[in-house]
């Protein structure tokens, strides 16, 4: 079965036990993981129900997909996302993703834990992504292309959608919840980096590092959803001050940013519900 097909029998799947169709697509990443409290959930879907989807392996990755509303507007949250360093390709990545295309998905709002490489930044800084660095050595995008997902050379000079950062900073604003911006660089991981790499990552302008959400993105675009992402810096990446980092110790920094990040998020999809982004 081609990748097409496998995207086409999922819809068809999704289709099948839900009218809902999303227009809003939610990563619930490092960051978002409660977010599913602030939705009216409509009907919970586990990833190993779904034909074709991969299934998450992480600690504290639930593994459903959940269509319901917030504020109204029907969305669709990823309770849990596929990361390369658990096998995954780049290709079964980016199917989820895909699969919003088809189901009428507009946007795709993002979320992770990373690392911050930018001495400006501290841990537990919610910084709003601007652009990102590709060094995974994987895309998405490799292989046969199907036109109905998207062009074949995708312009990517601006994967993160511009509206979509104005709109994050004038409710950070309004909230007084204060927001940095950065430029992400993916890897693969599982392992933190070494010191040699994180000087290596800050001179090439990155700002912060992560092990997801770029290959996502690119799916994203080359789908032609509107994207928008957001880290929260778990620990920071100073190789001159570098502290061994716990998986706790992240883990405790994203949730402490927690509920900043999901009330932008929660009045981004309200303000979309009164205008066209």
């Amino acid at each position: 079965m081609c990748e097409l097909e496998k995207i086409k029998e999922t819809v068809k799947f999704l289709e099948s036990i839900t009218d809902m169709r999303p227009e809003i697509g939610i990563i619930l990443g490092t960051g978002l993981g409660k977010f599913a409290d602030r939705i009216d959930t409509e009907k919970i879907v586990p990833y190993s129900s779904i034909p074709n989807f991969p299934v998450s392996t992480v600690q504290g990755h639930a593994g459903n997909l959940i269509f319901g509303k917030i504020a109204g507007k029907n969305v669709v949250a990823f309770q849990g996302r596929f990361h390369l360093y658990e096998g995954y390709s780049a290709t079964e990545i980016a199917l989820p993703i895909r699969v919003l295309k088809f189901l009428g998905t507009k946007i795709l709002i993002e979320s992770n834990a990373a690392g911050g490489l930018n001495p400006m930044f501290k841990t537990g800084d919610i910084v709003i992504i601007v652009d990102h660095i590709n060094l995974t050595g994987h895309n998405p995008l490799i292989g046969k292309n199907y036109e109905e997902i998207g062009v074949r050379f995708p312009d990517m000079s601006q994967p993160y959608d511009q509206k979509l950062i104005e709109l994050a900073e004038t409710i950070a604003l309004e909230k007084k919840i204060p927001v940095k911006k950065g430029v992400l660089v993916g890897l693969t991981g599982p392992n933190l980096e070494t010191k040699a790499e994180y000087r290596f990552l800050r001179s090439i302008g990155a700002d912060m590092v992560c092990m997801s959400t770029v290959a996502e993105v690119i799916a994203a675009v080359h789908s032609g959803l509107q994207v928008f992402g957001a880290s929260v810096i778990s620990d920071m990446c100073l190789p001159d001050a570098l502290k061994v980092a716990t998986f706790e110790e992240i883990l405790a920094a994203a949730s402490a940013a927690e509920p900043f990040l999901t009330d932008i998020v929660e009045n981004i999809i309200i303000s979309y519900q009164k205008r066209t982004i």
